[in-house]
């Protein structure tokens, strides 16, 4: 069975100077390996017709998926370049055209050349139809090539990525099933990783690849297999996949699509418990963690940012005997902390930080990156100590993902599944 390829291509100058970030190409990637297409190359191109039309003369895959360009300003010349490149003439598309009519009227405005040009494609495409814009996209095919351009706007591209494009494809290419499964863990660190499954990676079956897919103070796990069906995947990827729960069971927070502040967003849930943060160093960053998540706000009752040690003292009532003795970076403030914002915000759970982030502030005893986190139920308070880094928004984001595992695994503790 013959693995199909295909290469991504962005169009924009405004890419290529810093201006906007491709997101586009991320998204289109992932959906073409869940049907079995292989992205071997992601290029970002400048509104150059040589340009262009060299990227398509230099390719070897099946698949060409374009983004961008397909606007009706002068500054947008990839449909124009493709109609030059297969020889074609653009004409009117007519249920684009009407479709643009009646969209100008429903909003009171009148539909001008420039927009009225969106409706003319090149005589030898097949439109694909565009609900979300004004610009259609085109499919053509080039010997054993198919050839995709597709609108830049994110939304429009991806509609008519999952209604059009990704069932031509698998109409046109007979491929092989692949599947991913991805498994997400924290706090180990990627070589640590590779040391213990050493001897479990040599022994994983041909047909199954692993990739290490490291993050701030994460690392996924995806292993893929490509065969007949999902079934015979299962059959094969499951026992696998146990024996590493196993070995690794403790750092796994989830599989395949998930966060760790969505993992902690099912286990409240699931709990019925509530929580509070008490942040410091880490400046309501883990706040902005939890409530990223839609429906944060059945469970998440609140947080204080007590950066300045007064505000310690006064609102959530740490003692100042503590601070002055133990200073605010330490166990013993910690706990205080995480003790009393679950108090004061009536939470079944609570977690605190207080650290050095830095770049300045550490001293010998207490260094840049040594931050202290803790956990508090009507059961028991916990702290851990962490030595991180130098810089500080690495220490933000490790400090703040550290501490919501750590809730993590006293929440799992308290329902009996650690």
């Amino acid at each position: 069975m013959k693995e199909v390829k295909a290469t991504i291509i962005t169009i924009g100058d405004e890419i290529l100077i810093g201006q906007i970030t491709d997101t586009n190409s991320q998204w289109i990637a992932s959906e073409l390996s869940k049907i079995g297409v292989t992205v071997n190359r992601m290029l970002s191109i400048s509104d150059d017709a040589d340009i262009i039309t060299s990227s398509i003369s230099d390719n070897l895959n099946e698949v060409i998926v374009f983004t961008g360009g397909l606007g009706p300003t002068n500054d947008d010349i990839t449909k124009q370049t493709l109609t030059n490149f297969f020889s074609s003439e653009l004409v009117c598309h007519q249920p684009t055209l009407d479709r643009l009519t009646e969209y100008y009227k429903s909003v009171n405005r009148e539909l001008n050349d420039l927009n009225r040009s969106q409706a003319f494609v090149p005589d030898n495409c097949v439109v694909l139809t565009n609900d979300f814009g004004t610009a259609p996209g085109m499919w053509f095919q080039h010997g054993k090539t198919v050839i995709i351009s597709l609108p830049g706007v994110p939304l429009e591209m991806k509609k008519i990525m999952e209604l059009q494009v990704l069932p031509k494809i698998k109409d046109c290419f007979f491929m092989p099933f692949i599947y991913h499964k991805t498994l997400h863990t924290i706090a180990l660190t990627e070589s640590d990783l590779a040391i213990r499954l050493k001897d479990w990676e040599n022994q994983l079956p041909k047909e199954v690849s692993l990739a290490y897919l490291p993050t701030l103070g994460m690392v996924r796990l995806r292993l893929t297999i490509q065969g007949e069906n999902e079934k015979m995947a299962h059959s094969i990827l499951d026992p696998i996949i146990e024996v590493l729960y196993g070995m690794i069971g403790e750092y796994i927070f989830g599989e395949d699509e998930t966060s760790i502040e969505k993992v902690i967003w099912e286990l409240l849930i699931e709990s019925g418990g509530t929580l509070a943060t008490a942040e410091s160093c880490t400046g309501g960053n883990i706040g902005q963690l939890l409530t990223s998540v839609s429906g944060s706000s059945q469970y998440f009752n609140g947080g204080i940012i007590s950066y300045n040690n007064d505000v310690k003292i006064k609102s959530l009532n740490v003692p100042k005997e503590i601070i002055k003795e133990h200073g605010a970076v330490s166990e013993e403030t910690v706990r205080s902390m995480a003790a009393n914002v679950r108090l004061l915000m009536n939470s079944t759970y609570a977690v605190a930080v207080s650290g050095v982030a830095g770049p300045n502030g550490g001293t010998k005893e207490k260094p840049v990156g040594m931050v202290w986190i803790a956990f508090a139920s009507e059961k028991e308070i916990v702290a851990k100590k962490l030595i991180l880094t130098s810089h500080r928004s690495k220490n933000i984001r490790l400090s703040s993902v550290f501490a919501l595992d750590l809730l993590r695994k006293h929440i799992l503790k308290e329902l009996n599944r650690d």
